[in-house]
């Protein structure tokens, strides 16, 4: 079931794919696919995996394809997946090649700071584009988690919100 709920200020969505609300279960996938189309500067994406065909395939056309100048792809993703490394791994491959080394994309880990650090596990499942469209939820970038999966997304259109979350998270993640 797809909602509207007022926060506050703040008019967020809630996305949600289940077994017994089949009529709306790609909320979730439209979702991410309106607002990555949109984008015209910055696609942030967290994800425990990037394994969906259809997500990808736009995400190749925006950097063959930029909107701008300034456009750039950022994915954090973990260093290395429980299952399903080798579909990422070639995820990431076509969208290296569709940047073409414009520098336009950069995936990312996270490694435990100091000597001897290991890698983080990214188990995260947000997207934000723009610093205008955030998503937080459970769905994973994946066809099982998009489509089969019961699922839940609070989708948000506001650019604070966005823009600070973004903010936080890059300072948490840079240590800055």
């Amino acid at each position: 079931m797809a909602q509207d709920v007022p926060i506050g200020a703040t008019q967020v969505s809630l996305a949600q794919l289940n077994e017994r609300s089949r009529e709306i279960f790609r909320r979730i996938v439209e979702s991410y696919l309106r607002a990555l189309r949109s984008a015209e500067r910055l696609i942030y994406l967290e994800s425990q995996f990037l394994w969906s065909p259809e997500l990808v395939h736009v995400l190749v056309d925006k950097l063959r394809n930029p909107p701008s100048d300034e456009f750039r792809l950022v994915v954090l993703l973990p260093a290395k997946a429980k299952n399903g490394q080798e579909d990422t791994r070639g995820q990431l491959g076509v969208l290296i090649d569709a940047d073409g080394g414009a520098g336009r994309f950069l995936a990312c880990t996270l490694w435990q700071p100091g000597p001897g650090g290991k890698p983080v596990y990214v188990h995260a499942k947000i997207g934000i584009v723009d610093d205008r469209w955030l998503t937080i939820g459970s769905a994973n970038l994946n066809e099982h988690s998009l489509f089969n999966d019961t699922e839940m997304n609070v989708v948000t259109h506001d650019a604070e919100l966005a823009r600070q979350t973004r903010l936080q998270l890059w300072g948490e993640h840079l240590e800055c």
